[in-house]
């Protein structure tokens, strides 16, 4: 019986050490309803993954990490989300980071490079970007802050506003903020914080169906004061927002993490139908002809997602602007939905009961279509390829 927490494969590198990683993940699985039940930061959870060396994966070498790159990332993620998706939203976030400022395109000076990778090796440090707000929605989808930068007569800003869907932010060391400036013409300014900054508190209006434990808290700042040296990048508003290609791991690990939760809830169901006898039956339901259908589209689905996220990660290194990470991501977030979706189907009453994961795993599948990019994005963009190349030429 394939079991949650093994390697996806035998030779699949994730750049820990098997046996450690193995154990960890174990122990995040054993207080994963816990975390959920409670819904507040999973601290236990990163003093674990801190003791095997993963918030520093992707941290180069020379700095103290790992050096690992997307692809090990990609398996760690998926794991870590077979285990606790709401870890893994986390993770994954501190890995997109990372990623992004090993990139040739990072704007960040080479000292808080440093300064942020060290921190991770040396003590599990965290890192998110605090970008989005309520009522602006997803930078993605274009507009600009309502949250202020106001540069001071000393040379520092003051931050003021409020963001929402901090995720991590109770448990997170560095937070960059993308902010609005206050001059008569409006830049995009981004700064890097750290937990020391004054003048800002955490909001506790994470209340969703799922992900519950991945403490997405909104932020507000109020009159705080930011030293210039802080400053990561300064544009000017209107037009299509800068996307670096490093910003293409996002999708890659959010797949990775909603390959998890199918797994989990595939691997739970495995178990479930070998270990329930109807007396009835005088067997167990894994004996039943039409069982082995329904698990077998639910293992074709899995299987066809991961495939997809691999060739993702391949292409992309070949390919920064390769369209394969939305896609794997659309698809995971997909296939984690069917998979616990039909799951329940099978189960009846079991399924839902909470004694039991597979309510759990099906709540946080359905987060999976809220983050960015959403499938509407990813299918558009897809469609227009498509007609563009598709275009009779006469009409060109």
């Amino acid at each position: 019986m394939t079991e949650t927490l093994a390697p996806a494969t035998d030779s699949t590198p994730t750049g820990l050490d098997e046996s450690d990683f193995a154990a960890a993940l174990a122990e995040i699985a054993a207080r994963a309803e816990e975390h959920d039940r409670a819904a507040r930061f999973p601290f236990a959870a990163f003093e674990i993954l801190h003791a095997v060396g993963a918030q520093a994966l992707t941290v180069p070498v020379e700095y103290g990490g790992r050096g690992a790159g997307v692809a090990e990332a990609v398996e760690v993620i998926e794991r870590v989300g077979a285990a606790d998706p709401s870890v893994g939203l986390i993770l994954q976030w501190n890995y997109t980071n990372h990623l992004g400022l090993r990139h040739p395109d990072s704007p960040w000076p080479t000292e808080l490079k440093e300064l942020v990778w060290r921190s991770a090796a040396a003590d599990g440090a965290l890192i998110n970007g605090l970008a989005v707000e309520r009522e602006l929605g997803s930078l993605s989808r274009g507009g600009a802050p309502a949250t202020t930068a106001t540069r001071l007569p000393s040379g520092e800003w003051r931050i003021d506003g409020e963001k929402a869907y901090a995720t991590g932010i109770s448990g997170l060391t560095w937070f960059t903020v993308t902010t609005s400036t206050a001059e008569p013409t409006p830049r995009i300014a981004t700064f890097l914080l750290d937990r020391s900054a004054t003048n800002w508190r955490i909001e506790h209006t994470w209340d969703h169906l799922g992900l519950r434990a991945s403490d997405t808290q909104s932020v507000v700042f109020d009159g705080t004061v930011v030293p210039h040296a802080r400053l990561l990048d300064l544009r000017e508003t209107g037009g299509p927002r800068p996307r670096p290609a490093a910003r293409q791991v996002l999708p890659l690990l959010l797949a990775a993490n909603y390959n998890g939760v199918a797994v989990a809830a595939r691997d739970w169901l495995v178990r479930y139908l070998h270990t329930r006898v109807p007396t009835a039956l005088g067997a167990s339901l894994a004996t039943v002809p039409r069982f082995h259908d329904r698990v077998g589209e639910i293992e074709a689905g899995i299987r066809t997602s991961r495939a997809l996220l691999r060739q993702a990660v391949a292409e992309l290194a070949a390919d920064p602007t390769t369209p394969l990470p939305g896609l794997a991501k659309h698809l995971a977030t997909g296939t984690a939905i069917r998979v616990t979706e039909s799951a329940l189907d099978l189960t009846g009453n079991p399924g839902l009961d909470r004694r039991h994961p597979l309510e759990r795993h099906h709540r946080d599948a359905l987060v999976g279509r809220i983050h960015t990019p959403q499938s509407d994005l990813v299918l558009a963009e897809l469609g227009r390829a498509a007609l563009a190349a598709g275009r009779p030429e006469e009409s060109v």
